[in-house]
């Protein structure tokens, strides 16, 4: 353990003194120096341009009520992505610390390079997986203009601070973190232990020279990021990279975010250029058949602050089996039961005895309560094979005795049906709407037997 010791501190200018007087010669003030406990580095990964953190030792933490705490505007780093933004609550807050998981080959390497690339400020992108001839012949794909992005291949803690204390960049992305190792564990790289220590080294970094770092990290084949669990409980925020390798769009979403919302979401679309941002989703969610098919309906969704069109699909057909299958993708299954027997109780419909199957188109997955009116409608249609107007959307939760429920925001759900040139949109009867006139038509009902009345007459 190393040995507590003291110095001498001027509480009005910070100059430090190896002894007690009376009048600090720094600022010229009388009895403004003080004895304070500092702590003594023992182990040294990297240094800043602060005289206090030069000498290796720093002020203890000492605690101050809230009112006395200075309270500043919280200032963050625009990533030139409004995707990636959206994701994080509006950019980069300076000293954070995020990791961003995904599957091999989903283009967590290709994102982040793609933002260091197109970053105003000076970037530092270590990479541990790749050389620096590959990055340069995928950043020569992505953007070739680019000049303030430096490249670093090392996977040593120490190497990567020295580097770091010589050219001081804005921000730093480690790829990944799974490949670091530190000098101060005596284990592999990957291992728990070097996870957990190289993260500590990373976040006192980031915390005391107010830096922005992004980690990559690996996942394991339960999905879950690679390491120990406490990983994720240090960082500030845990960002997931989503998508099926052999479709071309990805999908950024929060599971966890000290300075913003969760519930955003980003879309990307994977081309040879690289990673083409999503600016209206409804254009991938919702698809572009003439023909009028059964079983489809258009639900109008949130995710986060944005308003999003979805299409449902929904195949009902005779059991062959002697038990009917329940299956839904992109949706809760117990949900998807629930509105079955509130279908079968309610309404009169004998679905007991067939298979039912439930896709969101698009391949996300959405918790809304709002789409179980769309819900509804696709399986009745499929039910009884006929086909719902394409330009009439739904958006309404549905209750165990069978009533239409209102949800939250309507009002911007109505408006991004009206953009996207929907005619018509079926809420619930007791929504409160704001007194404006929309140019679109709202029908609004208040039993699961007035939808089926509106729709199959």
């Amino acid at each position: 353990m190393a040995k507590t010791k003291t110095t001498f501190f001027c509480q009005n200018c910070g100059a430090q003194f190896a002894k007690w007087q009376g009048q600090c010669t720094s600022c010229k003030e009388w009895n403004t120096i003080a004895e304070e406990v500092i702590q003594k580095a023992e182990k040294v990964s990297w240094e800043t341009n602060n005289s206090l953190a030069s000498n290796k030792s720093k002020r203890a933490a000492k605690p101050v009520l809230v009112s006395e705490i200075s309270s500043e505007n919280e200032t963050r780093l625009n990533t030139k992505n409004e995707e990636l933004n959206r994701v994080l609550g509006g950019g980069l807050v300076p000293g954070s610390l995020t990791l961003l998981g995904g599957e091999p080959g989903i283009g967590k390497s290709t994102l982040m390079l793609q933002v260091a690339l197109n970053l105003p400020f000076k970037t530092l992108y270590v990479s541990g997986e790749e050389s620096a001839q590959q990055i340069k012949m995928r950043a020569a794909r992505i953007h070739p203009e680019a000049n303030s992005c430096y490249i670093l291949t090392e996977t040593k803690t120490q190497h990567i601070f020295r580097n770091i204390a010589e050219m001081q960049p804005d921000i730093v992305v480690i790829d990944s973190i799974q490949t670091l190792h530190t000098d101060y564990i005596e284990s592999s790289a990957g291992s728990i232990s070097q996870i957990r220590e190289c993260t500590t080294e990373l976040i006192k970094f980031a915390k005391e020279t107010a830096t922005p770092v992004i980690l990559i990290g690996h996942i394991t084949k339960d999905g879950n990021i690679a390491g120990p669990k406490i990983l994720e409980h240090m960082v500030d925020t845990v960002l997931q990279f989503e998508g099926d390798r052999n479709h071309i769009y990805r999908i950024l979403r929060a599971n966890k975010n000290r300075f913003g919302s969760t519930n955003e979401l980003g879309i990307y679309e994977m081309q040879g250029s690289g990673l083409r941002q999503v600016s209206n989703p409804s254009e991938i969610l919702i698809s572009k058949n003439e023909e009028d098919l059964s079983g489809t309906a258009i639900s109008a969704t949130l995710e986060g602050m944005r308003p999003l069109m979805i299409e449902i699909q929904a195949l009902v057909s005779t059991a062959v089996y002697g038990t009917p299958q329940r299956s839904a993708t992109g949706y809760n299954a117990k949900r998807l039961n629930m509105i079955l027997a509130v279908l079968e109780k309610r309404a009169g419909f004998k679905l007991g005895a067939k298979d039912v199957f439930l896709n969101i188109t698009g391949g996300i997955t959405v918790d809304d309560p709002a789409i179980d009116l769309a819900v509804v409608a696709a399986v009745l249609s499929s039910n009884i094979d006929i086909a719902i107007d394409k330009r009439m959307c739904f958006a309404a939760e549905i209750g165990l005795a069978g009533e239409v429920r209102p949800v939250t925001r309507v009002d911007q759900r109505i408006l991004e049906a009206e953009k996207l040139g929907f005619e018509s949109i079926i809420i619930s009867k007791y929504c409160k709407l704001p007194k404006e006139r929309y140019g679109i038509s709202i029908i609004k009902v208040a039993k699961v037997h007035d939808v089926v009345r509106h729709l199959f007459g």
